[in-house]
């Protein structure tokens, strides 16, 4: 694994981490979280979102500055892998695999997430789900990583409790799911961890606490390599 920064020998250091298609910063107030100096990159504005922002094409850039960061994370738009969106007959660009190329081309470790439905598309990806962070929602999500970063597939929790139907009010004792028109927005914050967000946000986001466990891992990982 490279990595462009002697970690440990500079006093308060926090390594730099891109993170693509950014969206409201669901996943990016993980990596911050774990220890990441975080930039995100959008091609459409996002004011809510909580860290240094770049407008611009995701792969555009990575290109052209991704040996600047010591790790790089992306969540390539998910409509075209998304049930409802093929329910509905929506066109979207599949961006999975020139993502993937871009990444590789940075000779960085990375990680980039997508949703069930890009599974054949994903190589050995790492499932989490709400139930593995003690979140009240499922919400699963896949995780392929790169570059010499590996992560191991955590316990998956049995779905015990009752799950609310999709983007329904949540009835006592369910979990929510919180998509498309959904009600209930302060609900999903506390639930998420995302308070800052709108339900535009909400309704695709990466909660924090996967990504802060991504990205404990990756700084490990850029640890012992510094050692």
């Amino acid at each position: 694994m490279t990595q462009p920064a002697p970690i440990r020998r500079v006093p308060g250091y926090r390594p730099r981490l891109l993170d693509l298609y950014c969206c409201q910063g669901g996943a990016s107030k993980g990596y911050g979280d774990a220890g990441f100096d975080v930039t995100g990159v959008d091609k459409d504005p996002q004011p809510r979102y909580p860290f240094r922002f770049i407008q611009g094409d995701a792969i555009a850039y990575v290109l052209e500055h991704g040996h600047e960061y010591d790790v790089i994370a992306g969540s390539p738009p998910c409509q075209h892998d998304s049930d409802c969106q093929r329910i509905q007959g929506r066109d979207h660009p599949d961006l999975i695999a020139p993502t993937r190329d871009a990444l590789n081309s940075t000779g960085r470790p990375w990680a980039m997430e997508n949703v069930r439905g890009a599974l054949p598309k994903l190589r050995n990806p790492v499932m989490l789900c709400g139930a593995m962070f003690g979140l009240e929602t499922y919400r699963h999500r896949y995780f392929e990583t790169g570059g010499g970063f590996t992560l191991h597939q955590p316990h998956h929790p049995q779905h015990t409790v009752p799950q609310a139907k999709m983007g329904r009010p949540v009835p006592p004792g369910h979990y929510g799911q919180y998509v498309g028109n959904f009600s209930g927005v302060q609900q999903a914050r506390d639930v998420l961890g995302v308070p800052w967000m709108n339900r535009d946000g909400i309704r695709e986001c990466v909660p924090p606490a996967y990504t802060h466990w991504i990205g404990t891992a990756a700084l490990q990982a850029l640890l012992e390599v510094a050692a």
